[in-house]
């Protein structure tokens, strides 16, 4: 499996390029921004890019995958109760300060219990709404490879207070879904540094008894996540 992981964007979210080796079949994550770069790793790879999957839809997740999509002809897929959000994408830009991408329209949607394929790689879609409604992770089950989107950060979980957001549904997807997968799952979480499922059960705050955690109202400056 090939995977490069790179910051994009201001708000440098996490994209993700896998690449089967064999076919050279690709998929790539949260193109937000930056697309010469990505499409230089396709090249120096010699992937052909099957996927564009969008974890969720704020722009710095999603704002680059129409250029990607006109540069290879790939599908762009997204949990369909993130729609609503697509269509504030001008609203967001104006959050974050950067010029608005345009319309993004999505080709396919994918919902829990979907699998996605290229080549001989397989990864299952969990929906995990809580930071948005259409929020999902891809679980790579033969690699032990988690990309959380805005679901989970190392020592973090996602900021609820936005458009589509709630602590109830995040906790539940945390709780029910996301730490039900091995320990020693790699978690590509969508900014920030790289975890494991086993680290953050044992240390993450956010995840311990809520009438006794004091973080869980903590908000941080960046409009999208905290840490």
């Amino acid at each position: 499996m090939i995977h490069k992981i790179f910051p994009v964007g201001p708000l440098q979210c996490n994209c993700s390029v896998i690449g089967d080796e064999k076919t050279h079949e690709a998929m790539v994550i949260d193109p937000g921004d930056q697309i010469e770069e990505i499409l230089e790793i396709l090249r120096q790879e010699k992937l052909t890019l099957k996927q564009i999957v969008i974890t969720h839809a704020h722009i710095d997740h999603v704002g680059g995958a129409m250029k990607l999509k006109a540069a290879t002809g790939a599908p762009i897929l997204m949990n369909q109760n993130d729609y609503a959000l697509l269509k504030m994408l001008d609203m967001q830009a104006a959050w974050v300060g950067v010029p608005p991408p345009g319309e993004v329209k999505v080709d396919e949607a994918v919902g829990e219990g979907r699998v996605l394929k290229i080549g001989e790689i397989s990864s299952n879609v969990i929906h995990t709404p809580g930071h948005s409604e259409g929020s999902i992770c891809v679980y790579f089950p033969a690699e032990k490879k988690l990309i959380a989107g805005d679901t989970l950060f190392a020592g973090g979980i996602g900021r609820t207070d936005l458009p589509g957001g709630s602590m109830e549904k995040i906790m539940r997807s945390l709780h029910n879904q996301v730490l039900a997968l091995p320990d020693e799952t790699e978690v590509v979480p969508g900014h920030g540094p790289m975890t494991t499922i086993g680290d953050e059960r044992e240390t993450n705050p956010f995840l311990q008894k809520r009438e006794t955690n004091p973080f869980l109202q903590k908000r941080e400056p960046n409009p999208f996540f905290q840490q």
